[in-house]
């Protein structure tokens, strides 16, 4: 029977790009997939691979271009991908290359755009639970299901417990980022509910964006702290939220260096922060 048609390569290669320009940053998170075409037709018909590029040489080749190529936007870095594979593989006749981008925006404050501070996109969901009884009693908590914000320095995990099986090595210079679930109890009617929740959601970026983390349990206190500071009406925030981990890509192998440059996104599995902050 005739093989009529063939196409292989890597689905899911996961990237963050970081610019440097002085302290300024910019980020660039892509999810690619590189199909490649070609003289490949004796792998599936003789169980030929004597023509066959791995599919892990493939994603290889996404991270060497994305390191070489920091500042590239997405289409011209796809475009840059493209031609990579069709002049590293002679049998190689056609290539299908896409990304989808996931979205960061700059955070600002005063006005003032800040360098290294993020938040996702179309971001988070407003929740309200109210508790009531008969006999008037009533509780009502807001909060943010799923708040999405980052930075890509200025945070750090050091001098923490160590036994035989500890395996992460310390740094003062990381990226940080989480999905927050947080809720906040109300003790009084503030002026305005949104204007209130905008201010506690503007305070916890405040915050996290503009002072060292010495780790996300010391960030996620002095965040409740501060949001207690600024909006009395609550008497507790409850903050969880998972460290979404950004792997530093090792590309020695191929004699690169990669100096807080290039990260893999991964969701899972996550360290997993949660603290309540309330007034005593």
């Amino acid at each position: 029977m005739p093989l009529i048609k063939n196409t292989y390569g890597k689905g899911r290669v996961r990237v963050m790009r970081i610019h440097r320009d002085g302290d300024r940053h910019e980020v660039s998170q892509l999810n690619v997939k590189a199909m490649i075409e070609g003289d490949f037709a004796r792998a599936y018909t003789e169980a030929d691979n004597s023509t066959s590029v791995s599919t892990d040489t493939i994603k290889n080749v996404v991270n060497v271009v994305a390191r070489e190529n920091i500042g590239l936007c997405p289409e011209e870095f796809c475009q840059v991908l493209a031609k990579k594979y069709l002049d590293s593989y002679p049998q190689v006749t056609s290539v299908a290359v896409s990304a989808h981008e996931t979205k960061w925006s700059r955070l600002s404050f005063g006005g003032k755009p800040h360098p290294h501070g993020f938040v996702l996109d179309s971001n988070g969901k407003p929740t309200v639970e109210v508790s009531a009884t008969r006999g008037g009693g009533s509780t009502l908590t807001s909060g943010m299901d799923g708040f999405t914000f980052m930075k890509s320095t200025q945070s750090g995990w050091e001098n923490y417990y160590k036994d035989p099986y500890t395996t992460i090595p310390p740094t003062n210079d990381r990226m940080c980022a989480t999905s927050m679930v947080a809720s906040w109890k109300w003790s009084g009617k503030p002026a305005s509910y949104p204007a209130a929740n905008a201010k506690i959601l503007a305070t916890l970026l405040e915050v996290f964006a503009t002072t060292y983390s010495p780790s996300v349990q010391n960030s996620l206190y002095r965040m409740g702290e501060a949001v207690l500071a600024a909006v009395p009406e609550i008497s507790e925030i409850s903050m969880a939220c998972p460290n979404i981990h950004y792997l530093l890509v090792n590309l020695s192998a191929f004699g690169l260096d990669n100096k807080n440059e290039l990260f893999l996104p991964t969701d899972e599995p996550h360290g997993q922060i949660e603290c309540t902050v309330g007034r005593g």
